[in-house]
Parts: structure tokens; C-alpha cells; sequence
């Protein structure tokens, strides 16, 4: 009986991994193949990104992607598991998202309003039941957070929302963290044994990798705020939404550090911007990836260095959750270091390319 069971058992876990695994490849099939129709359509109807002041492209580019992620995201879902309350809640307000980010690549949309849409978004998950309403902390009794919970909820996910979409600035690069990020959130939902939030990252980590076969350099195509606000809206719904099943501490920390990358951007942005008296909401050309390339790298070597350090602070998650703190923190402090590296190096560039100017220019005047 024993072995029988045991054998069952087994069987079970392989069926649910298959399940995984063909939720992941249908989204990247969809992906592979809705791209090239976005690609098509962004051309027909002039929805492309043209060169700019702060773009590091020099021909139009496509930014439809956003469309072909949310169905190929959507749909890979819809054949994987049945929609429940919370789903179908993660369903409208995505929609809302989406419809919003592709207003605002085709005719733009103020910052402010933007926002709006995105606290709309968010706000309708608290009707399907969404909200923190209880956290655990270390040496302390469970803590009941009221109302609290349901502010929390929200500013979580529009966080989430602008954080992928801030990130969004090199051919490949929020594509690729997000692909990381879903498969280490898929880890942590399986982890503690939640089915849904388990497939809902599968799918998009699959629709993330086939848009990624099109938007890495050089891009076919761009996500554009549609794609990027949308990736980042399901990040931050399914990561609360597994949240609520653990309710500690280290369930709020652990979705934080896998997106610690471009988190931390977001934090020197915001603070870099109050510093310059510039509104935080006004984009700028200060982001990390800005300024990996004013250091003279290529795209792809820039990209490449962000997806390494999103997977060192996605990996100091997981190691944390082992309770390797100390492994953990050294590999946070590391990404820490490297990341103020890259900033006050570009720093020291600039001020050295300053001085040989005014020396060639004096040099000149004799």
C-alpha cells in the first residue's frame, strides 16, 4: 500500500510538472506567433517609436508588443486552469492596463492621469478580495492591518506597475527581468503550494521569453508602456496575491528582492530627480542602462550585465528563503556595490571627457 502510494504520488507530481511545463510553452508559441501580427499591425497603423533625445534606437521601431503579450499571456491561462474570482479580477484590471498603455503609445497620456488609470487597476482587485489584512513579523504576534491592507495591496501593485515600466529602456531588458522574476516567483508559489499564482507566472515567463526572441537587440519590435505596465501589473497582483498564503515578513521581501534590479533604479531615479527639483514623474536619462551605455558598452553587453544582477538578487531571494541570510545579504551589498559603481563611474568619465575638452580648447587658444 505503501508503494503503491508512494508511486502514485509520483505520478501526480509528474502530471502537475507536465502541466507546468505546457502552460509555459503554449504561452511562448502564442508569443512566437502574435509578435510578428502586433509587428504588422504597428506598421499599418504608425504605432512605431521614433528616434529621440532619450531613445538609444535610430530607426522607427514597432511598439505594439504589449498586445501580443497580453494574449498570448491570456490565453495560455485560459487552456491551463479554470478562472476563479481572484483571476478574473486579474483579468479586468490587466485590461484596464493594457487599454491605458496602448492610449498611451499611440497618443500619449500625463502622467497624473496615467496614474489614475493605474490605482483604478489596482483598486478593482480589492473587490475580488485582494488585501493584506495580516502580517506576521519576527518576535511579534500576528499584526491585523485593517484598512491598511487594502492601501498596501494597491500601492504594491501600481509600484510593481511602474517599476517594470521604468525598466523598459534597452532592446530586451524588462522582457528579460521579468522573464527571471516570473520564473523565481513560479519557484515560491509552488513552493508553498499555490496552484493558480503557480501558473499565472509560468505563462508569463513564457510569453516574456517568445516576445523576447523579437525585442532583443536588435528589436524587431518594442513592448511599449502597454507590454511593460502589464508585466508589471500581473508581477505585482500574483506576488501579493501568493502573499497572502504565507503573511510573514519574508513573503513581502521576497518578491522585492527579485525585482531588486530595477527597484533600486527606481529608488535613485526618484531621488535623483527631488535632488535636480524635477518632478519624479518627468522621465530623464539618468537610469542605469543609460548609463551603462555612457560608459561605452553596447546594448547587449548592457543588457546582459542588468539580467546578471537581477538574477544574483532573485538568487539572494531564494537563498534567504533557505535561510542563508548571511549568503544572501553579501550577494544584496554585492548588486548594491556594483549598481553605485556604474553610477558614480559614468560620473567620473564625464568629468574626465569635460577636463580634455577644456585642455584641447586651451591648447587651441595658444
Amino acid at each position: 500500500m505503501g508503494f503503491s502510494g508512494s508511486l502514485l504520488g509520483d505520478m501526480f507530481r509528474e502530471v502537475v510538472m507536465f502541466s507546468y511545463l505546457l502552460t509555459f510553452i503554449l504561452a511562448a508559441m502564442f508569443a512566437l506567433i502574435f509578435t510578428p501580427v502586433a509587428i504588422f499591425l504597428a506598421k499599418k497603423w504608425d504605432v512605431l517609436d521614433y528616434p529621440g533625445d532619450r531613445r538609444v534606437h535610430t530607426v522607427p521601431i514597432p511598439r505594439f508588443g504589449g498586445i501580443a503579450i497580453y494574449f498570448s499571456f491570456w490565453l495560455a491561462v485560459l487552456f491551463s486552469i479554470q478562472f476563479d474570482k481572484m483571476i478574473v479580477g486579474i483579468f479586468l484590471g490587466s485590461t484596464i492596463i493594457l487599454i491605458v498603455g496602448i492610449v498611451d503609445d499611440i497618443k500619449g497620456v500625463r502622467p497624473l492621469y496615467k496614474l489614475a488609470w493605474q490605482l483604478l487597476a489596482a483598486i478593482v482587485l480589492i473587490f475580488f478580495g485582494l488585501a493584506v489584512k495580516q502580517i506576521t513579523l519576527p518576535l511579534f504576534d500576528t499584526i491585523n492591518l485593517g484598512i491598511i491592507g487594502y492601501a498596501f495591496a494597491v500601492f504594491w501593485i501600481v509600484g510593481l506597475v511602474n517599476t517594470v515600466n521604468i525598466s523598459d529602456g534597452l532592446d530586451g531588458l524588462a522582457a528579460g527581468i521579468c522573464f527571471i522574476a516570473a520564473l523565481i516567483l513560479f519557484w515560491s508559489a509552488y513552493r508553498i503550494g499555490h496552484a493558480s499564482a503557480s501558473y499565472l507566472m509560468l505563462a508569463l515567463a513564457g510569453a516574456a521569453l517568445g516576445f523576447l526572441f523579437y525585442n532583443f537587440h536588435p528589436a524587431k519590435i518594442f513592448m511599449g508602456d502597454s507590454g511593460s505596465m502589464f508585466l508589471g501589473y500581473i508581477i505585482g497582483a500574483v506576488s501579493i496575491w501568493g502573499l497572502l498564503k504565507t503573511a510573514t515578513i519574508l513573503g513581502l521581501v521576497f518578491p522585492l528582492l527579485v525585482l531588486g534590479m530595477p527597484l533600486t533604479d527606481l529608488v535613485f531615479a526618484i531621488i535623483r530627480r527631488s535632488w535636480k527639483g524635477m518632478s519624479i514623474v518627468r522621465a530623464d536619462r539618468g537610469h542605469l542602462h543609460h548609463r551603462l551605455l555612457d560608459v561605452g558598452l553596447t546594448q547587449r553587453q548592457a543588457v546582459l550585465i542588468l539580467y546578471a544582477i537581477s538574477f544574483c538578487f532573485g538568487l539572494a531571494a531564494i537563498l534567504g528563503v533557505y535561510g542563508n541570510w548571511y549568503i544572501a545579504l553579501g550577494l544584496v551589498l554585492l548588486n548594491v556595490g556594483l549598481i553605485l559603481r556604474i553610477m558614480f563611474r559614468r560620473f567620473y568619465l564625464l568629468k574626465k571627457n569635460d577636463k580634455k575638452k577644456v585642455y584641447i580648447k586651451n591648447r587651441g587658444n595658444e
